[in-house]
């Protein structure tokens, strides 16, 4: 007797996203979530602390090349007290970064932006994140590692920056510069089923 595939497994294959971002941790983040994507550079200079306007600008850059398929972009930058915290330049401006984030609670603002030619999603997504009070052999060791190197705020979450904090308040992908969670809303809503979700 012959039985049929379900139908969740006899779709044909999800078209893959259009990625518009270089970077490793939003890749390693797609990979966790098994969406199929594609990488391209977007063609956008960020000319202000928005991350909402940098995200869909950086996946407009790239929607000619899209054939059809939903292009992703994603800014993410780290504020506490009205400052915004970028990717420091040396070792001294990673390590007073990190201090003047010792023992406070700051937050990571991610933009994401889904899109095709026909329609955008353009969102903000906050997580909170507090680090413990750091000493100043905290400061050396984790400098050190040179972990910090382009990194918003001088640190990787999902890297020894894990030691600095002491808690996390929403997504916690959002603080590797994806946030996941709502990604994954989107593409339920937009494309259920398509790639797993929804």
């Amino acid at each position: 007797m012959h039985l049929g595939l379900p139908e969740s497994m006899s779709q044909p294959p999800a078209p893959p996203l259009l990625l518009a971002s270089t970077s490793p941790r939003r890749r390693e983040i797609l990979e966790l979530l098994r969406v199929p994507f594609d990488v391209v550079a977007p063609d956008y200079e960020e000319t202000e602390d928005d991350p909402g306007a940098h995200a869909v600008g950086k996946a407009r850059s790239v929607l000619g090349l899209a054939e059809g398929r939903p292009v992703l972009g994603c800014d993410t930058e780290v504020v506490c007290d009205g400052r915004v915290y970028g990717k420091p330049a040396s070792s001294e401006e990673a390590e007073e970064m990190l201090e003047s984030l010792s023992g406070r609670t700051h937050e990571v603002v991610s933009g994401l932006a889904l899109l095709t030619e026909a329609w955008e999603e353009v969102h903000v997504e906050t997580t909170l994140v507090t680090f413990r009070s750091l000493t100043p052999r905290d400061l050396a060791h984790y400098v050190a590692s040179r972990e910090w190197e382009g990194r918003a705020g001088a640190y990787a979450i999902q890297g020894l920056g894990a030691s600095l904090v002491e808690r996390i308040e929403g997504d916690f992908f959002n603080v590797m510069g994806l946030p996941a969670t709502l990604l994954v809303r989107l593409l339920a809503e937009r494309f259920a089923g398509t790639y797993g979700f929804g």
